[in-house]
């Protein structure tokens, strides 16, 4: 291959490179690249007060399930103690 072909190539395909970086460079500058803000993925982040009404309706939540059981048991003639103890064995 002739040495001035190879050269006159070269400076062909940088020509063409540095148009296509001008052009993005362009772009920059005027703003019309994505102005979009990456969105947020996962779960919101809670203050304490949040996580302190969170862990008192739960606790209330599960209070009303224990009762319910044990209403359950006494209805069925079992103690609550026993229907929890197999419940906790269950897993």
């Amino acid at each position: 291959m002739d040495i001035h072909q190879i050269i006159r190539e070269l400076n062909d395909e940088r020509r063409h490179l540095e148009r296509i970086i001008e052009s993005l460079e362009m772009v920059v500058r005027t703003g019309g690249g994505s102005t979009k803000p990456p969105s947020r993925r996962g779960r919101k982040s809670m203050d304490a007060v949040g996580r302190q009404e969170v862990s008192a309706r739960m606790k209330r939540y599960w209070a009303r399930r224990r009762e319910e059981r044990a209403a359950g048991a006494m209805a069925q003639g079992r103690s609550a103690s026993d229907t929890l103890t197999r419940t906790a064995h269950a897993g």
